[in-house]
């Protein structure tokens, strides 16, 4: 089969990220970050043999993505984007009306526009970076692979929240989920180390970063995620709350004269780790505190942990069992004590763990006589958006 050449596209409100990967042989070719766009000290990052800065002034994403096609073509990675197979676009809320990745057309993009209250903050600059690639290549086939669709086939008991059903009939208000993209690729590769079929297991998904969730995975299927109608509710994150009582807002409005705005920039972006610590989102400068007998710092830990530790319980009864448990991204792949904290104490669920390994950060770190299996493995979203979509173009052919 020949080498087929994937753009990865994941285009944020100030940023993109991009890679071309060479399938099958999931070879990546080239990646990098066009970061702070817009802004003065704007710039490329990007690696090919060895990491090389290139500094541009990005005015907008259409500059931005005309730089990456620039950078692709003098680096001898494509001579024409005609050589591309396709590019692949994350997508980060599909709603109700994608649940599956998806070829690009003018009728998604609409679509997608459609639904950009459900994700302000993401799905606008994801339908920027298609359109700006759609204008500047319109024969090159594009597909959107959406952080929800994992997650559409949750049990109606599962994403229904406990409002009117009128509020998810009429505005589609529920529990979608996100990350979906990761929590699959982890899934699959923890799949293939056990040697069984994902439709044979039961998984708790940890995809651990500065925003972060978890997924209760069983018969091949995302049955429930701690991430809710957007991606603040569930896990204490690097700056986001997560679960709240619900009248918190309220009680903010009515009794400190909070805005709608103040409310959302506390949860949003002031709470979480850096909230409870005083100190950073980056859960290394909080670690670092915490060692020194920062007692707030030492606080905001146990909390994050104590989040993931009270969703595994939850999650292992919703499936009846559990056969692994997997963890990623930044936190979940770096930092042990933060693992051993979570895993602590789960003895009688039969869940064990290897002190030694999990300090060494092996990929797996549950004892011999651990009834479930512990594993920490890379996320991967890119190499996973380039799967699904060659899958598409191929269903499409």
């Amino acid at each position: 089969m020949d080498d087929k050449k994937i753009l990865v596209i994941n285009s944020g409100s100030s940023s993109i990220k991009f890679q071309i990967i060479s399938l099958p042989k999931e070879k990546v070719l080239i990646k990098g970050l066009c970061d702070a766009i817009g802004q003065e000290h704007s710039k490329i990052i990007y690696e090919v043999d060895e990491k090389k800065k290139k500094g541009v002034m990005l005015k907008n994403h259409g500059v931005a993505i005309r730089e990456i096609i620039k950078i692709i073509k003098e680096e001898g990675i494509v001579e024409s984007l005609e050589e591309l197979e396709g590019v692949g676009h994350r997508a980060v809320h599909g709603g109700e009306i994608f649940q599956k990745p998806s070829l690009i057309t003018d009728e998604l993009i609409k679509k997608m526009e459609e639904i950009n209250h459900l994700a302000p903050l993401h799905n606008p600059p994801n339908v920027l970076g298609m359109r700006v690639f759609k204008k500047l290549a319109p024969t090159i086939k594009q597909v959107a692979v959406f952080d929800t669709a994992f997650h559409s086939k949750m049990p109606m008991h599962a994403y229904l929240y406990g409002l009117p059903i009128e509020l998810y009939e009429e505005e589609g208000i529920r529990r979608y989920g996100f990350h979906g993209t990761s929590h699959h690729f982890v899934a699959l590769k923890v799949s293939e180390i056990m040697g069984r079929d994902l439709k044979e297991l039961k998984i708790i998904s940890c995809h651990l970063g500065n925003g972060a969730s978890i997924a209760a995975i069983k018969d091949g299927k995302s049955i429930d995620t701690s991430m809710g109608l957007t991606p603040l509710e569930g896990l204490v994150m690097g700056t986001r709350c997560g679960d709240i009582d619900p009248a918190i807002p309220c009680f903010l409005q009515k009794e400190k004269g909070f805005s709608v705005d103040e409310v959302e920039k506390l949860m949003n972006k002031k709470s979480g780790l850096l909230g409870l610590s005083g100190i950073s989102p980056d859960m290394r400068l909080v670690k670092e505190e915490a060692l020194k007998g920062n007692k707030k710092a030492k606080t905001a830990r146990e909390v994050y942990a104590y989040r993931v530790k009270k969703y595994i319980g939850a999650y292992i009864a919703a499936m009846n069992g559990l056969d692994a448990i997997v963890f990623t991204a930044g936190v979940g792949e770096n930092e042990p004590l933060i693992r051993e904290m979570i895993l602590e104490g789960l003895d009688n669920l039969g869940i064990e763990f290897d002190k030694s390994k999990n300090m060494d950060s092996r990929e797996e770190i549950s004892t011999e006589s651990s009834k479930v299996r512990i594993f920490i493995i890379p996320t991967n979203e890119e190499l996973m958006i380039a799967r699904e979509t060659i899958k598409v173009i191929e269903e499409e052919q």
